[in-house]
């Protein structure tokens, strides 16, 4: 009934419901943090850099060979990763891992941002720190992704999709559901995103871009029953990409997939395995 409301407000109100739309899009809501995920950043070492006139807090675990770059989803942080820090650094001198809390997010810089921000930071994380290989969740694969088909030549070993979202559009689509929003809202909200952006939204698809980054191997993983993102998504890109295996889990939904022991497993397991061929 709710959304019934809000759909027939928005027929008679669009201008405001674009608005309030775009808002959603560049302004994230800020969540609180969980006690583990606090102390495991606690831990990190830290350190900060500017980029579009914000400062970006970057997060540093570990001082070992194989380099880690991790990208959290839009409205995460950095302490999304807790658990994976932790299974991961058990190896003992193994690995070196990053992550960074995005601009407007976490204790990054407050402030108006978009996803394409997002984007701009990833690639230039990725050209300064040089990772051998990116673990990303949600959108933080299209953004990963995204900058990466930008530019192949930045070479990745592995790569460790967690829920990875297809096109743009599609998000503007879910999001549009979600809050009960006609196709009207979407037409108009493309149309705003592409004049002030300068950007085809039709052209920003993850299942074009995969194919042509400079990755070796991937693993795309994703839950059966995600009520946020439905695993299909995941399953395309998938599809379109030669290197990229895909591996489906019960029972953790789209942001306890972060935490569950058996996809901890499964990422130690296959950045193990490239580990084990560089010392052979």
């Amino acid at each position: 009934m709710k959304k019934f409301f809000i759909g027939l407000a928005a027929r008679l109100f669009p201008h405001y419901f674009i608005e309030k739309a775009y808002h959603f899009l560049t302004v994230p809501t800020q969540h609180r943090m969980r006690p583990h995920e606090s102390l495991v950043l606690d831990n990190a070492q830290k350190s900060t850099f500017r980029y579009q006139n914000k400062e970006i807090v970057l997060y540093r675990w570990g001082n070992g060979r194989s380099k880690v770059l991790m990208v959290h989803g839009w409205e995460g942080h950095a302490g999304n990763f807790a658990d994976i820090v932790e299974s991961l650094m058990a190896k003992g001198e193994d690995y070196t891992l990053w992550a960074f809390d995005g601009p407007s997010h976490g204790a990054s810089e407050k402030g108006p941002t978009s996803s394409f921000a997002f984007i701009g930071l990833v690639e230039q994380l990725v050209e300064k720190l040089s990772p051998d290989h990116l673990i990303s969740h949600s959108f933080g694969s299209v953004a990963t992704l995204l900058a990466l088909g930008k530019n192949p030549k930045m070479k990745i070993e592995r790569y460790i999709g967690i829920t990875v979202p297809n096109t743009f559009r599609e998000r503007l689509e879910d999001i549009a559901q979600m809050l009960g929003l006609p196709a009207l809202i979407v037409t108009g909200l493309v149309r705003k995103i592409e004049t002030l952006q300068n950007i085809k939204v039709d052209d920003i698809a993850v299942a074009k871009a995969a194919p042509k980054t400079g990755i070796q191997k991937a693993l795309l993983l994703h839950d059966k029953n995600d009520r946020v993102l439905p695993a299909s998504k995941t399953k395309t890109v998938a599809k379109n990409w030669p290197v990229a295996t895909y591996k489906e889990v019960t029972k953790t939904g789209h942001y306890k997939i972060l935490r569950s022991p058996k996809v901890l497993e499964i990422i130690r397991q296959f950045l193990d395995e490239s580990s084990k061929k560089e010392s052979t």
